[in-house]
This record gives structure tokens, sequence and C-alpha cells, in this order.
């Protein structure tokens, strides 16, 4: 297995102002308010408030499966029809040893053929995962997925009692429709990232950071103008140097704002 995104985050360290030392930390008894050395710190899982079970490596190498270090293989079904909220990290696979490569080779070229994906389970980090693996350009990728335990209910999320507007519908699928496309991934990029390394930069040279002015929240906005605002604003001319097009208006009160998509919801 190896690991198939390499994610771009900032990460910093605590330092003490005064002294430049590294923040470190201590693990504190809370009975004691003492140091605890890790030798004397265990596993437990707690059964009820003031109850907990001690498990030891015994234990846990006494659940583990006998399947450690496969992947078992138990549907082979359409892509489509996993839900991409499932979805959790993902992994390349490759074969283990030269006399693995034409079984790898055989099930990437039956599962393109197929065009189907495999529901399977591993082992990995002393629990069982689920796995859905598929083909990346001739490569098997394992998408370690959650069990359906573990995604939430959307019970009392989606509003009940709102009505939609024809009026209002057509138009924001005029909109839909102006902005419809092939997705290219090298299309977006964290600015967020891009501007904080600018401030970093800036501070790293001496030079002054500036701090954006904060404009007022814009009022609610009147949703039939806004759609017609953006109608009007993506029919316009687009700029023979700037193919990019714009953002859709949310409101009459100068605020914009971009449909987002996240790959999961927290």
């Amino acid at each position: 297995m190896y690991a198939a995104i390499s994610e771009q985050n900032l990460k910093f360290n605590l330092i003490h102002e005064k002294d430049g030392g590294r923040i470190g930390y201590q693990k504190i008894c809370k009975l004691e308010d003492e140091p605890v050395p890790n030798e004397e710190i265990v596993k437990a899982y707690q059964v009820e408030e003031d109850e907990f079970v001690f498990l030891n490596d015994e234990d846990f190498e006494a659940a583990a499966p006998e399947t450690y270090k496969t992947i078992t293989i138990h549907d082979f079904v359409p892509a489509a029809e996993i839900d991409p909220i499932y979805f959790e990290r993902t992994y390349y696979l490759g074969p283990t040893e030269d006399s693995a490569e034409p079984v790898y080779a055989l099930l990437v070229k039956a599962m393109e053929q197929a065009d189907l994906v495999a529901v399977a389970t591993y082992v990995f980090h002393e629990r069982e995962n689920l796995g859905c693996l598929r083909v990346r350009e001739g490569v098997l990728t394992l998408e370690k997925m959650f069990f359906a335990d573990e995604v939430r209910p959307i019970d009392g999320i989606a509003p009940d009692r709102a009505k939609v507007d024809k009026r209002q519908l057509e138009m924001a699928m005029q909109l839909i429709g102006q902005y419809q496309g092939t997705f290219d991934p090298d299309k977006y990029h964290d600015e967020y990232r891009e501007r904080l390394m600018g401030v970093i930069e800036a501070k790293r040279s001496g030079e002054g950071v500036k701090r954006a002015v904060e404009s007022e929240a814009p009022a609610a906005p009147d949703l039939l103008a806004a759609l017609q605002a953006s109608l009007d604003e993506v029919k316009k001319p687009a700029k023979k140097k700037s193919p990019a097009k714009p953002a859709a208006k949310a409101g009459a009160g100068g605020g914009r704002a971009t449909a987002t998509r996240g790959r999961r919801a927290g």
C-alpha cells in the first residue's frame, strides 16, 4: 500500500515567544496531578461511567483477524452505486514481488473490461476496514471506506417546509447550464494556503503585513434578483486573456458566493 494523497496543509509549531523554545507536552494523571511514565499507561475501554476494562497487546492479538496482510474481495459492483460519503482515504496498491505481477495485471485488466469496482475488507493498523478497489490509469487503488453505521443519519437536516418557486427553479437551471463543463482538477487550488504563504514570506523578509478590510455582512438577498444578476454576469462577453467564468453572485449587497462541494461531511 502506498499513500495516494499528499495533503498540502501548512503545519505550525508551538514556540515559547520569549526564548524560541519548542513547547512540549506531558501526560498527567488527573487523580494525582503528576506526570505518568509511558510504561504505566495502558489502553482501556469504557463500559460504564466509572468502569473501564484494561487491555494489553495479547488482548488485541486475540481479536485480530487471521486474514492480516490480505484483501478479501466480496462483491463487484458499479462504481456509481457507492455514495462518495463512504470514501475516507485513497491508497495505491502494488504487487509485493515480481511473481505477483501477472496476477496483479490480470485483475487490473479484468476489472477494466468489466467496468466494475470491488468491495473488499482488509486489516490495517490493527483493525478491520471496508474498502473499494478500483483501477486508475492501470494501477489498483484502494479507497478506505466507512462502514454503514459510521455514516450519520440525515434526519432533520433538509428543510421540509421550503417550497421551490417555478420561475426561480428555471433561472437556477439556466445558471447551472452556463457553468456546466468537465472536471479539470488543475483548475482549482488552495487560495488560502497561497495567501498565508505570502504572509509568511513577507514576515520572513521583514515586510509589514496589511490586514484585509472587513466588509459588512450582506443583507438577505432577493433570490430572483440574485439569480438574474448571476445570469447577466455569465452572459457578458468573456475577455480574450481571461477565459475563466466569473463566480455567481449571491445577493444585491455586493457579496459573492461560489457553489462548493466537499468530499465528506464531518
